[in-house]
Parts: C-alpha cells; structure tokens; sequence
C-alpha cells in the first residue's frame, strides 16, 4: 500500500507538469515509485527507513538465520531426507573460476612437503596458503555485512546504512566488521524448493537482463507439479535460471545475468519470509542489466538483505537437481564463522 502512495504521488506530480527529476544515482530522493522503493517517504534510496527488523528487533545480527534456531522450521526441514541421497551443490575452487570485478584466488602450497621428516615414522605433511575475498568467491554465501545503502554524499561512512540500520563508521574496520560478520549467523537446515525457471520458459538458459517475474515462479511451480505446493516461513528458495551452464566460459558467465524481477522479490520477503535465497548466477537474484531501470544496481539484492535480512547463496550448481527432478530437499549449510568477515566460502548440500 505504502509504495502504491508513491507511485501515485509520483503520478499525480507528474500530471500537473511539474518540473520532475528524473530518478538517477545522483537523484534518488526522485526515484518514488520505482519497484525496490518502500514506505511512504524518500527517507533512503530503498524509501522509508527499514531499522528496526520487524521480525527479529532492533538488536538483531543474524537476520533471516535466527528461523533455524526454530525446532518447527528444522524438524520440517529434516523430514525431506527421506531417499538418502545427497547433493553437494558448490562448484570447485580454482584459479579458473568466474570471479567478479578484480576479486582474485591464489593458492599456495609453502614447500613441497611443508614441513617434515619428523620421528622415525618420517612424517611430512602439506599445508596451504590462500589469498582471495574468502566469502566472495566461488560458490559463496553473502552475510548481512555485505550489502549496504549510502544515504548521504558519497564517501560519507556515517551516512552508509546496512541491515537493521547499522552505520558503517561505527562498524566497519579495516580488519573486519564489528557487527553483522557471519560469526552472528546461525547454521542452516532449511526445506530448500527448487524453482526451475528456465525450465518453465522451455530453454536452457535465461538470457542476460531477463527477469522471472510471478507468473514465471508460478509456470516453474505447475511445470513442477507443485502448483498446489504451500510455502512455508524459513524454507530456503533456489531460482534456477539455467546460468550455471556458462560456469566453465568465465567471459560469458561475468557478462552479465538474468535474475528475478521485483514482484518475485517482495513475494520472497513479505508473504514467504524465506530464510535463504539462493541461485545458479553470481548474483542469485539480481538481474543484470536490470530489465527496463538503469537506475536499479542490485536492487533486488538490497532489499532483500538490506531491507528484510535475508541471506543469499550464489554459483550453486542447480542442474543436477533439476535433472533427478528433487524440487523439495533438507538443504543444509554453516558459513564459516570467520569473526567480522561479510560472507563465507562453503558448499552446502541437498538431502533428498
């Protein structure tokens, strides 16, 4: 309703010929009515402010992960592992691997062995060295420190606001996140459901800058023979666009994505209340270009881990899945509670 005040307004501004700016990144405070903007004022670039978490309170860290301390949700998810079969969805780490922007991944062995011969046993072992943005590579897990929103002029770290409205200059450092690191997450053992979008729209794969909206999810779920199927507070939502099949052409794979509208989004957040989103892109969920709106950068990401807390898994390997026809599965992962780290390296796996 709120964001329908906006829109209206926006409409009513534009009716009378009324000089209007246009929404950009330099005039956000105009983009009222655009599909990722909440409330009824332009408080934010998302709208009104989101802080406090309605669900979780004002104190709040670990979002949408506080549903796995919930015996009901667990219980719920546990009884999907009913074949014994497991799926490990992470793709390897390696050097080759699509990586975002400058991110890198350099793994050393220091010696060859280590270290050793010790004892008349002649022990000799190996370890490693690795340099990389351990939770922003590979298949990898964004916490709520990763995504934020400036408000003030850009550079302006006391005017940076993240999930639960937390300020960057009072938690941000250089050696890690005072708050919201992925050390504040709870294991997850979630009901994951599969939703396979490029399926239902009969190809291999989305394009580029495509977006599922609702009627997708819902060709996907009857696509399924799940069009009946109840979803439920907690469950962990995979989308399956079908990207994952560019992974071994990192040129393609980084050259954009097809993701999910925002109507598909607000239904994520506001009548599931997911616990996890996942996807087989590097985003999961973000189309990119945004279909139609320049003015949307990972828009769909901010409201959903800004705005509603909700954690996101990215580059999972969805296809064999799909192919066993497992659309309902125990999906279980930990991030690795790295202290002030924003997101976690890790492959989760499915239980069918």
């Amino acid at each position: 309703m709120t964001r329908m005040l906006l829109a209206t307004a926006s409409a009513m501004v534009l009716s009378t010929g009324v000089a209007w700016a246009e929404c950009s990144e330099d005039n956000w405070q105009d983009c009222a009515g655009k599909p990722w903007v909440d409330g009824d004022k332009m408080e934010t670039p998302l709208g009104s402010q989101w802080w406090p978490n309605e669900l979780w309170g004002a104190e709040d860290e670990a979002g949408s992960t506080n549903w796995y301390t919930k015996p009901e949700v667990v219980l719920r998810a546990l009884a999907e592992a009913d074949q014994g079969k497991v799926y490990k969805l992470g793709h390897e780490y390696n050097a080759k691997m699509p990586l975002f922007g400058t991110r890198q991944f350099v793994l050393r062995i220091p010696g060859t062995p280590t270290g050793g011969p010790f004892g008349a046993n002649k022990i000799v072992w190996h370890d490693e060295f690795l340099s990389t943005e351990i939770g922003q590579v590979g298949t990898q897990f964004d916490g709520l420190g990763h995504i934020g929103v400036q408000i003030g002029r850009d550079g302006e770290r006391d005017k940076m606001r993240w999930y639960n409205g937390h300020i960057e200059s009072e938690f941000a450092t250089a050696t890690g996140l005072t708050k919201l690191g992925v050390e504040k997450l709870h294991p997850i053992v979630a009901r994951g459901v599969l939703l396979d979008l490029a399926a239902a729209r009969g190809v291999e794969s989305m394009n580029k800058g495509e977006c599922a909206n609702m009627d997708d999810v819902r060709a996907a779920l009857e696509n399924q023979g799940m069009a009946d199927f109840e979803f439920m507070e907690g469950d962990a939502i995979l989308f399956r666009s079908g990207w994952e099949s560019h992974w071994d052409d990192p040129a393609k794979f980084n050259d954009g994505e097809p993701g999910i509208c925002m109507d598909v989004a607000r239904w994520v957040a506001e009548e599931v209340k997911a616990g996890v989103t996942g996807g087989d892109s590097w985003a999961a969920t973000d189309p990119v270009p945004y279909p139609g709106d320049d003015a949307c950068v990972f828009c769909v990401h901010q409201y959903l881990q800004t705005r509603h807390g909700i954690v996101n898994q990215e580059n999972l390997m969805l296809k064999q899945l799909a192919d066993d026809g497992v659309y309902v599965f125990t999906y279980v992962y930990s991030p690795m509670p790295i202290t002030g780290a924003t997101g976690s390296a890790g492959a989760p796996v499915a239980i069918d």
